[in-house]
């Protein structure tokens, strides 16, 4: 249900962000786009690793949840202080002094916001957040259109997503209080805290590996390349990034059944991994084998003439998803087997891998070289994550679950190829004929059974009990 409204949700976010991006143009969504990305890295200070550790702990016990999410909005509106010294010694010297406040805000909301729904998805009470996530991408669309009709400036379509992330507040703190999780209140508990800390302190270091690997190429192709290329990249990207709402759902709803299954069954965990990797790969591949060959008429469709440059990024960003993936599949064996440190391994050596690259491929390449440096760091988060799952967790089988799962996708691309050169809304035919061509290879190939459907319903009627 989750998974329905949030593909109806990020279809309408897509043609919002989309309508946005062709009004604002690249160099102006240049410098959209690398605020929201500041606005990211800096969040790092109010997050505090909590937000993981919420929701694995929330889970596991619910009568204290409304104590947990207390104790954390209290912290966070301290931490935010420093996050408002930090975004402004970041935006100020790059020229988006004007952009501050609307930033800070929108960094804010958006951390409650995150804190809040993920008190329904401890106790997998997930029917409020497919609600949530239609209204919030209408209340969306609804802003960004009248932004664009009234010519209005980066400002303002910062100040819409900040509008949309305090509806989310409004809303899940009523939902919560409504169903009796939680009351929204304050509380600081030292005690607590101190302990969350050093537990959260593994995860507050995988999030700002992650979000410093995720988000600090289009600030450092402003710098090196100017607003127009960062523009382009972030432009390219924005569609591979609408894509990664769908690992990262599944990956909140399993998290929990991965949680429980440490706890209570043990000896069935790694079965349960194994079949989270097949099922991701098996929705990620084809999504990424067809953006590949169809990255030439997409890229007018999506993003208009102004953006015709974007298509190479956008070729190479879509080897970068199948890979984005299933590495959730290890993000959450790691985590919620209590292995979150070593995960944060995984995560160090990525951007250790993404840092040097950009540094060496921006200036020479601009942004097809941030395109790259994308792909190798998801294949180096994939192989490390993958070592120290098998390590501390167990082997994941990735060559037996994933052979034919692989060859169904090539099969598709090698269907649709030759359909490659429509133009337009005729790109439509070469999708519906991927979509049933890699059904029919899935089918044949017995790449999905009948089992695993089932283990699936299984597994979810386990976490709501």
């Amino acid at each position: 249900m989750v998974l329905t409204a949030k593909v109806v949700a990020r279809m309408v976010a897509l043609v919002t962000v989309l309508y946005m991006v062709r009004w604002l143009g690249p160099p102006h969504y240049g410098s959209f786009s690398v605020l929201v990305n500041l606005t990211a890295i800096t969040s790092v200070m109010l997050d505090l690793g909590f937000n993981v550790l919420f929701v694995r702990e929330g889970a596991r016990h619910h009568e204290q949840i409304q104590r947990y999410m207390r104790n954390v909005m209290s912290l966070r509106l301290l931490m935010s202080v420093i996050g408002f010294l930090l975004l402004a010694a970041l935006v100020i010297p790059i020229g988006l002094g004007a952009l501050l406040l609307p930033g800070f805000v929108l960094m804010v909301l958006t951390s409650y916001s995150s804190l809040l729904r993920n008190g329904l998805y401890a106790v997998q009470q997930l029917g409020y957040e497919a609600v949530a996530v239609v209204l919030e991408s209408l209340i969306l669309l609804a802003l960004v259109v009248y932004g664009v009709r009234t010519r209005q400036g980066v400002a303002y379509f910062v100040w819409a997503y900040a509008i949309q992330y305090a509806f989310s507040c409004v809303y899940f703190a009523v939902v919560l209080a409504s169903k009796r999780i939680a009351m929204i209140g304050w509380s600081l508990e030292p005690a607590l805290l101190r302990e969350w800390f050093w537990k959260g302190l593994p995860f507050a270091l995988t999030f700002v590996l992650t979000i410093i690997y995720f988000r600090i190429d289009q600030p450092l192709i402003d710098v090196f390349r100017g607003l127009k290329e960062a523009g382009l990249y972030g432009a390219a990207y924005k569609p591979i990034e609408s894509l990664l709402f769908v690992p990262i759902t599944f990956l909140s709803i399993v998290f929990p059944v991965l949680s429980v299954y440490h706890r209570d069954r043990p000896t069935e965990l790694l079965d349960a991994i194994n079949r989270f990797y097949k099922g991701l790969l098996l929705m990620g591949w084809p999504i990424s084998i067809g953006i590949f060959v169809l990255a030439r008429p997409l890229t007018p469709l999506l993003l208009g003439r102004d953006y015709l440059g974007s298509e190479p990024a956008l070729r190479v960003l879509a080897l970068a998803l199948g890979f984005a993936f299933v590495n959730n599949a290890f993000i959450g064996a790691l985590n919620a087997s209590d292995r979150q440190s070593s995960f944060s391994w995984a995560a160090g050596w990525s951007v250790v891998v993404n840092v040097v690259l950009n540094l060496a491929l921006i200036p020479l390449f601009g942004y097809q070289g941030a395109s790259w440096a994308t792909v190798m760091t998801e294949l180096t988060l994939g192989v490390v994550a993958w070592t120290l799952t098998a390590r501390h967790v167990g082997r994941v089988a990735v060559l037996s679950l994933s052979w034919r799962i692989i060859l169904a996708g090539l099969i598709m691309g090698a269907a649709i190829y030759p359909l490659s050169s429509l133009d337009g809304l005729e790109v439509a035919l070469p999708i519906a004929v991927g979509a049933v061509v890699y059904g029919a290879a899935v089918l044949l190939l017995r790449a999905l059974t009948g089992e695993e459907i089932a283990w699936a319903r299984r597994a979810l009627a386990l976490a709501r009990s």
